[in-house]
């Protein structure tokens, strides 16, 4: 199982390094998206999948004499699910009011600070 996840998550890594790579804002929106779920997959998968076995210890053992799912990981992912959102929320809003005042997402129509009929800096003194 663990080596299908792998996979996934190397497919994850992929799509959203191409997708960041884009000349337009939802696209790299999207890749910000899927990059953090790959995120969050890779932790996940570093805290072991195992269904079998829960992560409890017996009563009169310090630590489980079994193989168990490190709860750790999943606590850390559940608030980096939260933070991600958060994220993607804010640059979905700041991509929105973007577009608004320019009218465009494409992000080489969006250089205000250096025009294109601006002449060039001086090169030497």
């Amino acid at each position: 199982m663990e080596t299908g996840v792998v996979i996934l998550i190397g497919l994850f890594f992929t799509v959203a390094v191409y997708l960041m790579l884009s000349q337009q804002l939802v696209r790299m929106l999207l890749g910000i998206a899927i990059l953090g779920n790959a995120v969050n997959m890779l932790i996940f998968t570093n805290g072991r999948l195992i269904r079998e076995v829960p992560p409890l210890i017996p009563e009169h053992l310090y630590s489980p004499d079994v193989a168990t799912a490190n709860p750790l990981p999943q606590a850390l992912v559940l608030t980096a699910i939260v933070i991600s959102f958060s994220f993607f929320a804010f640059l979905l809003v700041l991509a929105f009011r973007a577009y608004q005042e320019l009218g465009t997402d494409g992000v080489n129509e969006m250089r205000l600070a250096e025009p294109e009929d601006d002449q060039t800096p001086p090169q030497g003194y």
